[in-house]
Parts: structure tokens; sequence; C-alpha cells
């Protein structure tokens, strides 16, 4: 979710679920440490709780990295071993440290001497040509024994040779089996699974077989989804969020950011799917994509693309 999961998108989908964890975009160590970190790390007190994801391969990077995102105020850290991207690649992490188990666990065990906050791993089930059944229990095992107890499993393998990084969203099989497997014969781990999992009916059927479900494009494409997971998925009392309320309870974000120069675009470009499916979901979206990258740019924009909406909504989950 680089470039995606930032602080206003997380900010945004804060609105539509108070319960669910918010995970930053993956962030390299390199760019924590010898960057502009405030730009990077810093965060709005609602968006809690909220992990900080991780991409480095040096132990001691990522260990004073980590502890940056704790002094940042993040809930949980999380080191990324999926992402399958050719500047992952090139910098030795993401889904190639697949093939180097011990060095993952090397790391994470740096973390979490590092840190009071928990320390997790996002994985995939292996690349190119490894065994999944092989790879994704040597990865778990080894990382298990270095403390490590919560893993985000997204279900498919990632070709590093012969696929592009979008193709390897879709491309390769989902194998939702092996994921439960791995809860059947890991009790004691917290797996949670990832990986096509398109509307709340899924999420709960997964969660008979696994502790949790994380959503990616789905909840950015179209976020209306998070709006019935509090009601849904945690049975809170809660009636489910509307797009409507969601705006209005964005607004006052969008008006603190603005405050401080942050271009409107960078905010509304996280909620162009938000009426998706609705009468009007195109003029809102032609609108908000025109007109908020113009200099000056305000809050007027919103209401116009709001009033292209036409008749009440309430939450529908996606089809």
């Amino acid at each position: 979710m680089m470039d995606w999961t930032d602080r206003h998108c997380r900010a945004f989908h804060r609105t539509l679920t108070s319960r669910s964890w918010l995970y930053s975009e993956m962030v390299t160590t390199g760019a924590v440490l010898h960057g502009d970190v405030k730009r990077l790390l810093d965060f709005d007190a609602a968006e809690h709780p909220v992990a900080l994801q991780l991409g480095g391969s040096d132990p001691a990077d990522l260990a004073a990295a980590a502890r940056i995102g704790e002094g940042f105020g993040y809930d949980e850290i999380n080191l990324n071993v999926g992402c399958p991207s050719d500047r992952v690649q090139s910098g030795r992490f993401g889904a190639c440290l697949m093939r180097e188990p011990a060095l993952v666990a090397d790391c994470v065990a740096a973390m979490r001497a590092a840190v009071q906050v928990p320390v997790t791993v996002k994985c995939r089930l292996g690349v190119d040509d490894q065994d999944p059944e092989h790879s994704l229990f040597t990865l778990v095992d080894t990382c298990a024994m270095a403390g490590v107890s919560i893993f985000i499993v997204h279900a498919r393998k990632a070709w590093l040779h012969g696929l592009s990084p979008k193709d390897n969203r879709d491309i390769p099989p989902l194998d939702y089996g092996l994921v439960a497997r791995l809860k059947r014969e890991r009790p004691d781990l917290t797996i949670i699974i990832n990986g096509g999992i398109a509307t709340l009916a899924a999420a709960q059927a997964h969660l008979a077989e696994v502790d949790g479900v994380m959503l990616g494009r789905a909840a950015y494409h179209e976020p209306a989804i998070l709006g019935g997971v509090d009601a849904a998925i945690f049975g809170a009392a809660d009636v489910a969020i509307d797009p409507f309320t969601a705006v209005e309870r964005y607004r006052p974000h969008m008006a603190r950011a603005l405050a401080r120069g942050v271009r409107l675009g960078a905010m509304t470009r996280h909620m162009l799917g938000l009426f998706h499916g609705r009468p009007g979901a195109r003029a809102w979206r032609r609108i908000l994509t025109t007109e908020s990258i113009r200099p000056g740019a305000g809050l007027e924009v919103l209401d116009r693309a709001l009033a292209a909406v036409s008749g009440p909504v309430r939450f529908v989950e996606a089809a």
C-alpha cells in the first residue's frame, strides 16, 4: 500500500470504523533514519490503534527505526516480508526475504529488543519456485522462535521474476486453505489472513478459521465497506456509518490540514471510491479529481462534489 495508506487515508478510514487496526504504508528504514521523519511518521491521535509498517533487512537499522516509530506513538511495528515491487527487491527487503528466514528472525529479534510495543510480520506464502508449505511454515516458525506471535499472511506466492508488482496482486492463485492450516497447526499464534477479500461476508467466513482479516485494495477502492465493520465484525451496537456521515467526520481533519498548507487533492484522492455504485458517483469522482488539484482549492470543492451525489445513502456491502 505504498503511497496509499498515508496519514490522510488513515484519518479518513478511521471515520468509518473506530475498532479496526490501521496500517501505515510501508516505510523503508533509510527513509526513517535519514529522511524527513516527522513528515513520514506523524499522525493524528484519532488513528489509534495504528501500526507502522517498515521495510528493511538490516537488524540494527530496523531496531533504530522501530524505536523511532514507537516514539511517535505507533501501537505496533510491522515488518513487511511480502511486498514484491522491483524497488523492494533491489533493496533486499520485502518478499525476497522469504528466502532468508534466519535473517528475518534476526531482524524481528532486534526490533523486539528495541521496543515495548508488539512486533509483527506480514508475509507471502513464498516466492518463485518455493514450496509454500515449506516456505511459509519455515518463516513463521523461525520468527516465532524469535518471539513474534502475530503474522499477517497474504495468501499468495509472489513471483519476483516474470510478474509485475501489479500482476503479483492478482495472478498467483490464492490458497486460503494453507493459511487456515497454519492456524490449526500453530494455534498459539495469531494468524491474520489477507488477499482477495472484498466483502464483509467473506471476512466473516474467514474468521471461522483464523484470528483476523486484513483488507487492502477492497477497503481503499470502495471504502464504504469499512462503514459496516464495527457492527458486523466487532459486534458493536453502533449503526453502520454511511458515506455522508464519514465525509462530515472527515471535514475537521481536512480543515486542519488545509490550514497547515496540505493540498486538498492529497486528501480527496483517498475518497474517490466512497460512493461507488451510487447515483452521482461518477460526478463525485470527476469533481474531486479535477477541482481538488487547483491552486487554493478548499472545502467548497467537497461541497460541490457532495451536491452531485443524489438521494439518501445507506451502507450496502460490496457484492
